[in-house]
């Protein structure tokens, strides 16, 4: 399984998450434009000291990411009408597919991808209910629930 960033915008989000791509001993690619530098000090304060154990790809763009990943399945992750993560079936070579911080995965990159992913969440605000809630999960929470979810059924079937 690997770890798919398109776009990111904040430091500390991808920081978290390379720290615990490195705990699950997960790739993390990243894919340009990014909005920071790689060398960004909050970057490296929240991925703290696993940084060299950390298997990191960049991407120029996501053209370039999928030419290389062609034999994988891309499962891109979105508020938007996915399966639920609980009812999606997993496979060792997927790669999960996150989006920016502040627009998520533009629709384009979405139908490029295998499947759609959704996490429930039982207070998310949506215009069809009128309810006020939560617009989305936080990036590196997202990616920590679904890379748990993932690691739990391929490693407990």
């Amino acid at each position: 399984m690997e770890i798919a960033l398109f776009e990111p915008r904040i430091p500390q989000n991808t920081g978290n998450i390379a720290r615990t791509c490195a705990a699950f001993d997960i790739t993390l690619n990243l894919i340009e434009p990014l909005g920071f530098k790689i060398e960004d000090k909050y970057l490296k304060r929240a991925g703290l000291d696993y940084w060299p154990i950390v298997k990191l790809n960049k991407y120029s763009n996501f053209k370039t990411f999928t030419e290389e990943k062609i034999n994988k399945r891309i499962i891109a992750f979105s508020k938007k009408n996915g399966v639920y993560l609980n009812n999606f079936e997993f496979k060792k070579e997927d790669i999960l597919l996150f989006g920016r911080e502040d627009t998520g995965l533009p629709e384009g990159i979405i139908e490029k991808s295998d499947s759609l992913i959704s996490i429930f969440m039982p207070n998310l605000e949506t215009p069809l209910n009128n309810k006020k809630g939560v617009r989305s999960l936080n990036l590196s929470v997202a990616c920590g629930i679904s890379i748990y979810e993932a690691h739990k059924q391929l490693n407990y079937q």
